[in-house]
């Protein structure tokens, strides 16, 4: 916590303090996660259904490929942005082996 003093008009001192709150919520309490989780659903839900492997034609509009192609894309994007929410937050860690 951080601590501030503050001088009355009577001559005292007078100790302030304000809790510091973390800059970041942790990965599942943020919409992100749900988001993306939503979002490697309907790619996969899309893939199975658009993805026709038994059609006499032998197309596969959705392969497997291209959806695991688009969930990783995903996961690149998810990371980058829980990586620039957490970039400059402070840490309220006291754990010399993490400095």
């Amino acid at each position: 916590m951080a601590t501030t003093t503050h001088p009355h008009t009577d001559g005292t001192d007078h100790l302030v303090r304000r809790a510091r709150g973390e800059e970041t919520k942790p990965a599942y309490k943020t919409t992100e996660l749900v988001v993306y989780v939503l979002a490697v659903l309907g790619v996969l839900i899309a893939s199975k259904v658009l993805g026709d492997g038994n059609a006499e034609n032998g197309a596969d509009y959705f392969a497997a490929d291209k959806a695991w192609w688009y969930i990783t894309l995903l996961t690149v994007g998810y990371m980058i942005s829980r990586g620039l929410a957490k970039a400059g937050s402070r840490s309220n860690d006291h754990d010399p082996r993490t400095r």
